[in-house]
């Protein structure tokens, strides 16, 4: 790849990661409810989801969840079925057990933590129709394909490890500030109505054609 094409990629990735979004909505409230050291793990899972996207893109996959009506619907529904459940056990998340999640007793585990980051993002046809509308800007068929989609998800993954970091930091200098359960509650039900609209938003998303 050359120097040109992969600092036009370099661009683009940071676009993409910026944008707000369920993952961005993810990573902040992990941050909110574990703190920036052990809510930066969710940033592993939206990653490895970015990875199952861009490998099914590389296959051949992607195209056939594009085209496909059935296939497209089917992801589709699964990832607003999942961010509307994430958005409701929020919104009902116990006071106590946020409380005891920042001190860091106890929470979710980290594998819990990676695995919901991955559904968040695998599970978004949204993903797949952009990766497929961008990725092949910067493919020379003439050189081999693997390695270039190598180094687009080496470049994908270092920008959303620092914008990731960003929205996770943000989040976990604001419980800090949480003085009582009242506070807890509003940022809960806060954060878990931005999952909820980010479900009805993915809802409404239609496969181009």
């Amino acid at each position: 790849m050359e120097l040109s094409v992969w600092l036009a990629l370099f661009a683009a990735s940071w676009a993409i990661s910026v944008s707000p979004g369920a993952g961005a909505v993810a990573a902040m409230n992990a941050g909110l409810t574990h703190g920036f050291k052990r809510g930066y793990i969710t940033t592993v899972g939206l990653i490895l989801g970015i990875m199952t996207q861009l490998v099914l893109v590389s296959v051949g996959l992607g195209a056939l969840v594009a085209s496909s009506a059935m296939a497209f619907e089917v992801v589709k529904w699964f990832g607003v079925a999942y961010l509307i459940y994430l958005g409701v056990s929020q919104w009902r998340a116990p006071l106590t057990e946020a409380k005891v999640q920042r001190d860091g007793a106890i929470g979710e585990s980290a594998t819990r933590m990676i695995l919901k980051g991955w559904l968040i993002n695998a599970a978004n046809p949204k993903g797949t129709v952009f990766l497929l509308a961008v990725v092949p800007q910067f493919l020379n068929l003439n050189e081999p394909l693997w390695l270039q989609y190598v180094i687009i998800g080496a470049t994908l993954t270092f920008t959303d490890l620092v914008v990731m970091a960003g929205y996770t930091a943000l989040a976990a200098r604001i419980f800090k500030y949480l003085k009582s359960p009242r506070h807890v509650r509003f940022l809960n039900r806060v954060f878990g109505g931005l999952f909820v609209v980010a479900g009805i938003s993915l809802s409404f998303f239609k496969r181009a054609g």
